[in-house]
């Protein structure tokens, strides 16, 4: 497959009209609540249609089209054959407060949203702040057949392998999203290194639950199985009832996962209500984990407990989901995302001179993967790069004598939940439209199951109360579960710096009193 990659023409569409011819009966995916199957061939055909389908409702030869979607047989048709057809593809975070989503339905530039029907009222309350409109299609993930399919098939086009594919946001530490604009020689170059790093071979299947939202499940769960020709297994979401029985009903031969996963398998299993039959997982060759820092208690307690390895890597969206990965062999390090995979790294000082081994500093990336720009945001993508085409990651780490990078903390305030990225500003804001609030500042803490959790600590106006339960409901009405804050401290001030912005960083040691 790498000699696809050194042609002029390699795209993803090059990728899939390769495989079916090849194998048009192999299976590129499994929908398990519906036990349907797509193949290669039938992926091939669908694309064609949807080929028409674009010309039909006039779509642009370079548009982009978005999706609003859980995970499900036509989400992932979708996903591929925009890409395909020569379109961006812009999937958008179901999770995302309405305002954050109407900011990214107007910079995204699209021109026809794929949704779903459980979605509808979160991006209907969003389509009421927006400034554009487009073409809407309500498509039940679960189908057996698309709109698309009533449309003429036509050729696919030859694809600039520099043409831009996947339009992804990402929450910035101000709250407000960039777009990280990735082309087919970015996503291809991320798919052949990580395929290479863990083996994959078209025998190979991937159970994955990860949303298509979010870089993992669109490059480490789609993009790279469908590169090495695999297949893949994608529920719509995690459960821990049924992850080991899909992953031995599909004979899967490697699992996908963020270390919640990992925590709440691990969990049950210590609890009795699921441990499978060790010999009915043979046929695992690893386990996959990434999107958040394993901790190596769980790293050790997953391997004794399912008889399996378990390679931790470190990715971000810049980069297409992959910077560093351990081996598979004795090498890989506990506590470590490992080796750089597809790039080259270093890591610098405040002035940007590369530091000894073992002193900490900013970790820079250089790769095939690492995007060129960022969508709309020359002042973002000034800042994200040195002047010798470094990018600057905002995380701190240090790598020892044999390679292995560690990270040592974030220049970036992000917090990380269950592998979801949430910018702390997103939270101080709601929290602030209170009547009672005087001020507030969140940061992430940790957390065994989320990787992180959130904190937010509060100043009340002089003279008003607000109880923890009462600030809880506020929450959960405005920001909703996921974003609820799970530790909530009234304070009389907070801690700042001499241009008096809050230190979010300190804020943690208020932990360690509660």
């Amino acid at each position: 497959m790498a000699e696809i990659l050194n042609q002029a023409s390699a795209s993803i569409a090059q990728v899939l009209t390769k495989w079916a011819k090849q194998q048009p009966d192999h299976i590129l995916l499994f929908a398990p609540e519906t036990e349907q199957k797509l193949s290669y061939g039938q992926m091939a055909v669908e694309a064609e249609h949807f080929m028409g389908w674009l010309k039909d409702k006039e779509i642009s030869a370079a548009g982009h089209v978005g999706i609003f979607m859980h995970n499900g047989r036509q989400t992932t048709t979708v996903f591929i054959a925009t890409m395909v057809c020569g379109r961006v593809v812009t999937p958008l975070n179901l999770l995302a407060p309405v305002d954050q989503l109407a900011w990214v339905l107007d910079h995204s530039d699209i021109e026809v949203l794929f949704y779903a029907p459980e979605n509808k009222p979160s991006l209907f309350a969003a389509l009421k702040k927006t400034q554009r409109t487009f073409a809407l299609v309500e498509l039940d993930p679960d189908a057996e057949s698309g709109p698309f399919l009533q449309s003429a098939r036509l050729p696919l086009p030859q694809i600039d392998p520099n043409n831009p594919a996947l339009l992804m946001y990402t929450s910035g530490t101000t709250g407000t999203p960039k777009g990280v604009l990735l082309t087919h020689r970015n996503l291809l170059h991320a798919a052949k290194s990580i395929s290479e790093w863990h083996r994959l071979t078209p025998a190979d299947i991937v159970l994955s639950s990860l949303p298509i939202y979010h870089i993992n499940g669109q490059v480490i769960s789609t993009i790279t199985p469908f590169f090495s020709g695999g297949s893949i297994v994608a529920p719509h979401h995690f459960s821990v009832s049924t992850w080991w029985k899909m992953a031995i009903q599909y004979r899967c031969t490697w699992i996908n996962m963020v270390p919640t996963i990992i925590a709440y398998l691990i969990n049950a299993a210590k609890s009795g209500a699921s441990k499978p039959d060790m010999a009915q997982l043979k046929h695992i060759r690893f386990g996959r984990s990434a999107s958040a820092p394993l901790p190596p208690e769980h790293h050790r307690e997953f391997e004794a407990l399912f008889g399996m390895p378990v390679i931790e890597a470190m990715g971000m969206t810049e980069t297409c989901s992959i910077v560093f990965c351990n081996p598979h062999d004795e090498r890989r390090r506990f506590g470590s995302p490992g080796l750089p995979c597809g790039v080259t790294a270093k890591i610098v000082d405040d002035s940007g001179n590369v530091v000894p081994d073992l002193v900490s500093g900013e970790i820079c990336l250089k790769g095939e993967n690492v995007l060129h720009a960022y969508y709309k945001g020359e002042a973002e993508t000034k800042k994200a790069f040195d002047a010798e085409g470094w990018m600057k990651t905002g995380d701190l780490g240090m790598r020892d004598v044999d390679g292995f990078y560690f990270i040592t903390g974030r220049l970036k305030e992000l917090i990380i939940k269950g592998g979801e990225n949430i910018a702390p500003r997103e939270i101080d804001e709601v929290v602030l439209k209170h009547p009672a609030v005087l001020d507030a500042a969140s940061v992430g803490i940790p957390d065994t199951n989320y990787g992180q959790e959130i904190m937010v600590c509060i100043i009340l106006k002089e003279g008003l109360t607000c109880s923890e339960s009462e600030m809880r409901q506020f929450c959960l009405d405005n920001l909703g579960k996921f974003r609820t804050p799970k530790l909530i401290l009234f304070m009389d001030d907070l801690p700042r710096g001499p241009s008096g912005k809050v230190q979010r960083l300190k804020l943690l040691d208020l932990v360690q009193s509660k």
